[in-house]
């Protein structure tokens, strides 16, 4: 058989990529971190779904790196530390770092995520920070009394009804409510510290959940530069960089039946999310 040529040649060839000590070019796990945290429908980033793709992004295939593509407005504070602490779990466990690439907005429970990286990189306008709390809700208990409709509430225990909407607000649960808020920002913002460090400004406003443009993140120590994901990669590991993708997959069937509802409010409580930043 002439080993140059022909089939000999592809033989040849194919056994060259089985030998075991032949070097291939670094690869890099991309995982993509995109939509709101912890909302209905089964769209949303929550640490259950994301579990099995972190896993597999970090075990498969000895990775050089992590890189997380980023486009979150935020969401459920519990579920942003929850895939947090899973980022940084893996990360130590595996010795892998891990790369953060912001798309169009990486705020809040979305910049929780990104702080888990090593390393964060945005487009020039992409929008970062809202480093704060928020809890929203409705007062509906005037409507109720126009309509001649009378709320009746039994509980056993005084702050088991806390901030009713169908009853007048009481000022003691705003109190209380205050406090959990304020307890969580406490949360976040020692966690943006430990994870930024000293990177991190001085600057009053850093934790008030302002927001902002990429360049002036930078420059408060949110971020570490301008940069997209393949020219980085490429500058770090080299123009041959591999790179393999994971990310939520959604069941066909999740799109019919009881879900429907359910998804598409998780849709619409989304894009408001996106809206509040101007996307």
């Amino acid at each position: 058989m002439d080993l140059v040529s022909g089939r000999g040649a592809f033989y040849i060839g194919a056994m060259k990529l089985r030998i075991p000590f032949t070097k291939r070019p670094p690869l890099v796990s991309v995982v993509r971190l995109s939509g709101a945290i912890g909302m209905p429908g089964r769209g949303s980033l929550s640490d259950t779904a994301l579990a099995p793709v972190f896993e597999r992004a970090f075990s498969k295939g000895k990775p050089a790196a992590v890189a997380l593509e980023i486009n979150s407005p935020g969401g459920s504070p519990v579920q942003s530390s929850l895939i947090g602490a899973r980022i940084r779990r893996l990360a130590e466990d595996k010795e892998i770092p891990v790369i953060a690439f912001v798309e169009d907005v990486a705020a809040s429970g979305g910049y929780w995520l990104a702080a888990s990286a090593d390393e964060i990189w945005a487009d020039a306008s992409s929008v970062l920070g809202s480093i704060g709390v928020i809890s929203a809700g409705f007062g509906a208990h005037v409507l109720l009394a126009r309509q001649g409709v009378e709320r009746r509430v039994y509980t056993a225990g005084q702050s088991k009804s806390m901030l009713d909407p169908f009853r007048p607000e009481d000022p003691e649960d705003v109190e209380r409510l205050k406090g959990l808020l304020n307890d969580i920002h406490g949360n976040f913002i020692d966690h943006v510290s430990q994870r930024r460090g000293d990177a991190l400004s001085k600057d009053e406003d850093l934790f008030t959940g302002e927001v902002w443009l990429a360049r002036r993140a930078q420059e408060l120590g949110l971020i570490d530069g301008i940069g997209h994901l393949m020219p980085k990669l490429k500058e770090r590991y080299g123009d041959k960089v591999r790179i393999r993708r994971y990310g939520m997959k959604r069941p066909l069937l999740s799109r019919f039946g009881a879900r429907l509802a359910q998804d598409a409010l998780g849709g619409i409580e989304e894009r408001a999310e996106f809206a509040r930043f101007g996307l």
